[in-house]
């Protein structure tokens, strides 16, 4: 079978033919047609992600496809089933064997495709808000970063869960994109003094910030007492540098998320925010963002989009 390997840190990855594999107990082997690309897939290709796998390893975080076959023990799932998987690995390959607990099953109504991006970017952006950050209806959520494919669900999800939205992102294009998804203000980072015009509009409650750097610096600025600021990634390459006096003074809490951690620590509060998620989907409250489909020998080409910052929403590849 074809898959996209990293053999060597900071080095492209290249299609490589692989053996098809088997399953094990416990697992199932899944036929994959989908894979979400992340900006964490950027990392991975450079060796500095946290969770970095053995070399070689094939790329795709997030996919969607039918599982084929059922390893010993396996009760959950049934041969011929659709199922989303968050594998950390795997996903641009035309099969992947996952642990079955890492598999869960696709409803009505949701097409391969969204299930394929679906997973990572609202996982991630529901979790961190309402079980980490507990934001409250009525409060401000500043959504740094709000046109990528994480940012857009933090607007969106944000929006259902009673928030005034600030977004900002760079251009009018994407600010525009972020008004679709919810946003009730817009700033332009490009442009735009992110403090002064936060505080105009009665400063944050709640940052999610996937940027870091400068951004971060005037978000933290513009946070009101006892403000929460999520530190999802750093897409601007910088790390903040925080002062701890000025947590102390306006009792702001900076908190860490991974959200493919809590498979580790707390998997049942990953799965309770993924199963909201499915019946706010299967309901229509949720629409999600996908700027790009691309089919599989343009997998390359999907990564580029995210590296040049090119995509508003998710990239999906189609394996098939």
């Amino acid at each position: 079978m074809q898959a996209l390997q990293v053999h060597q840190a900071n080095v492209a990855p290249e299609f490589v033919t692989i053996d098809k594999p088997t399953v094990k107990p416990g697992t199932v082997l899944v036929r994959i047609e989908s894979c979400g690309l992340n900006f964490a897939d950027l990392l991975l290709i450079k060796g500095t992600y946290q969770e970095t796998p053995v070399l070689p390893f094939t790329l795709g975080m997030e996919l969607a496809g039918e599982v084929v076959a059922l390893g010993e023990g396996v009760s959950s799932h049934e041969v011929g089933s659709k199922v989303a998987v968050y594998s950390g690995q795997g996903g641009l390959a035309e099969y992947g064997v996952f642990h079955e607990h890492r598999c869960i099953g696709i409803p009505q109504g949701i097409n391969m495709i969204n299930a394929a991006g679906f997973q990572i970017a609202y996982g991630t952006s529901h979790l961190a808000l309402d079980y980490k950050a507990k934001l409250k209806s009525g409060e401000t959520l500043l959504v740094l970063g709000a046109a990528g494919g994480v940012g857009l669900t933090a607007v969106e999800l944000g929006k259902l869960m009673g928030a005034q939205v600030i977004a900002v992102a760079s251009g009018s294009d994407k600010l525009e994109r972020t008004k679709t998804a919810g946003a009730d203000h817009v700033i332009d980072a490009q442009t735009g003094d992110i403090r002064a015009q936060v505080k105009k509009l009665g400063g944050a409650d709640v940052v999610y910030d996937p940027v870091g750097g400068d951004q971060f610096n005037a978000a933290f600025r513009a946070c009101n007492p006892n403000g929460r600021i999520l530190i999802i990634g750093f897409a601007s390459g910088e790390l903040p540098a925080i002062p701890p006096n000025h947590l102390m003074v306006k009792n702001i809490s900076v908190q860490g998320f991974n959200w493919g951690g809590y498979l580790k620590f707390n998997p049942d509060a990953l799965t309770n925010s993924l199963r909201q998620l499915m019946m706010w989907h299967g309901q229509g409250k949720l629409t999600p963002h996908i700027s790009h489909v691309l089919p599989f020998e343009k997998a390359k080409k999907g990564l580029e989009l995210l590296r040049g910052r090119k995509s508003t929403g998710k990239v999906v590849v189609k394996i098939r």
